[in-house]
């Protein structure tokens, strides 16, 4: 009995035409790789459409197959609607099958809701308008999807209070947000902990870091800052941030304690919202 073979996604299709290309030029994949100037693995990757080539690795196989360019070319519509330095961890969240993130002065991104993403995406912008507004929104919710999946990845939450008291958008949008991470953690979809405020130091505390694990992969740790992001697989780097993670756990408060903190800030929040509008409610009630 024949089952139906799932369509090649867009990196897929480029992968398999760089694999064809390359073999049709009589090369290995560690020729090429010594050409391109990188290893044989993340040629493989390329290949498998698990990864894509930066603009400056697709020029140097378009120099090396003799592609005129095609495969530069060819990138450009496959670039993700994400930040440069975050569009390869996009892809490789895809594939995990454990997810760790931290999150110090925000929810993580896949656990966003629309308004609190676009709370966040307005403060990053001076000069915004609502269609860039409204792009940056959907690529984030769709990110979200992966947590819905059957196959989701095994994922732990780990959130500073401050995070949860930061009042980004407003007590509304800040209530609906943990709402949702408290249903999502109530219904086992997420692993969720919170480091309390009052746990002082740990060893998160300079920055943040997202790690992946993968079935048939080495695991990598992802870093990031002000407008800049790295990607780590070097096996010690990514070592040292499994044990800042860990040591940073330790410090956190229990599932259920940190479930019960997440709902009780969510109702201050809540609260917070229903004062305002008791307030604008007199307001106007004293202009009438």
């Amino acid at each position: 009995m024949s089952t139906k073979q799932e369509p090649l996604t867009p990196r897929q299709k480029y992968g398999k035409e760089l694999r064809l290309r390359r073999m049709a030029a009589g090369m290995t994949q560690e020729t090429l790789s010594e050409i391109v100037v990188c290893s044989p693995t993340l040629i493989s990757h390329w290949e498998a459409g698990r990864r894509l080539p930066s603009t400056e690795d697709a020029r140097r196989i378009d120099l090396a197959l003799g592609t005129d360019g095609f495969f530069e070319r060819w990138l450009e519509d496959l670039d993700p609607p994400f930040a440069h330095y975050f569009g390869v961890v996009a892809e490789l969240e895809q594939e995990a099958t454990e997810i760790r993130q931290y999150g110090g002065s925000l929810i993580p991104g896949l656990l966003q809701t629309k308004a609190y993403s676009r709370a966040v995406f307005e403060a990053y912008r001076p000069n915004h308008c609502a269609e860039e507004l409204d792009e940056l929104v959907v690529s984030r919710a769709k990110r979200g999807l992966l947590l819905d999946r059957p196959s989701a990845p095994e994922t732990w939450v780990l959130l500073d209070e401050g995070a949860l008291r930061r009042h980004i958008g407003g007590p509304q949008v800040m209530a609906e947000q943990l709402r949702k991470v408290a249903d999502m953690a109530d219904a086992g979809r997420v692993r969720l902990h919170v480091l309390p405020l009052a746990s002082g130091a740990h060893a998160l505390l300079e920055g943040m870091v997202y790690l992946l694990s993968f079935a048939d992969a080495a695991p990598l740790a992802y870093i990031e800052g002000l407008q800049n992001g790295r990607l780590l697989d070097d096996p010690a780097l990514v070592k040292a941030c499994h044990c800042s993670y860990t040591l940073a756990l330790s410090d956190a408060a229990s599932r259920q304690e940190s479930l019960e903190l997440v709902t009780t800030i969510a109702e201050e929040h809540e609260h917070a919202y229903r004062r305002a509008q008791n307030r604008r409610q007199r307001g106007s009630d004293r202009v009438a």
